[in-house]
């Protein structure tokens, strides 16, 4: 989780202003945590004890409504009854992380992050999202290698996976959908050394940077066993009490 949260809090500020460089400063004046960093929290408390996705997804806006989140999750957060909406957005992918750390199986793991997409993303192409991250998650934690997990994720979600970061940038830049944001985040992944590197590689792609850095940052957190400390220093710093401690209840029951 440390590495998903260093990616959107390393891409907040270039949300809006893309880089398409490597060598920027990887946690710059002005980041801070965003939706992305709430809603992954929400998905571990959620597993954590057993709550219903929906439950814990709505508690967490609530508690940081100013995170970014887009108009129509805030729409669906402040309706205690509204059911999902349709949507193919990346905020099914970029919440799923801990689903596939929490899971034995890999069918265990791509059911529960079909449920974690399905209370709000429940278009085919949010649900294929979130599994998809997921199961790169798993996979990654499991022992797979890159190519590996770049043939599983290819050969069951149909995401192309073979271009360079500068055809991608050229040709395919990061948008705020599943489609337009999962395979660039596996694509920065596999095209790195190390964690550090992946945040780089993904917020560099350009589009939705933080979303990006963060599912790219989340897998590779797995592959790697962890983020350098000096990295998980900071990210803690930039965390209040309420969410530093749910991650480190985290941490506790699932690093392995």
């Amino acid at each position: 989780m440390i590495g998903a949260i260093a990616g959107d809090i390393a891409g907040s500020i270039y949300e809006r202003h893309n880089t398409h460089r490597t060598d920027f400063p990887l946690f710059g004046e002005g980041c801070r945590f965003t939706d992305d960093t709430v809603l992954t929290v929400a998905t571990a408390e959620a597993i954590l004890n057993g709550r219903d996705y929906a439950a814990a997804y709505r508690e967490y806006y609530r508690r940081y409504p100013d995170r970014g989140f887009g108009p129509r999750f805030r729409r669906w957060a402040a309706a205690d009854q509204a059911g999902p909406y349709g949507s193919k957005g990346n905020g099914s992918a970029m919440r799923v992380g801990p689903v596939g750390w929490a899971f034995d199986s890999l069918e265990e793991v791509l059911d529960e992050a079909r449920q974690s997409a399905e209370v709000t993303h429940d278009h085919p192409e949010g649900v294929q999202g979130a599994r998809a991250v997921a199961a790169a998650v798993f996979l990654a934690r499991t022992g797979k290698s890159k190519e590996e997990i770049g043939e599983y994720v290819s050969d069951t979600f149909g995401y192309r996976l073979d271009r360079t970061l500068e055809r991608i940038r050229e040709d395919d830049p990061p948008n705020v959908t599943c489609p337009g944001s999962v395979p660039q985040a596996i694509a920065a992944f596999l095209l790195s050394d190390g964690v550090e590197q992946t945040i780089r590689n993904a917020v560099s792609l350009g589009g939705d940077s933080d979303t990006v850095a963060c599912i790219a940052g989340g897998i590779a957190e797995a592959f790697h066993g962890g983020v350098p400390a000096a990295i998980e220093e900071r990210v803690f710093g930039f965390l209040d009490d309420r969410l530093a401690d749910t991650i480190r209840r985290w941490h506790r029951r699932n690093r392995r």
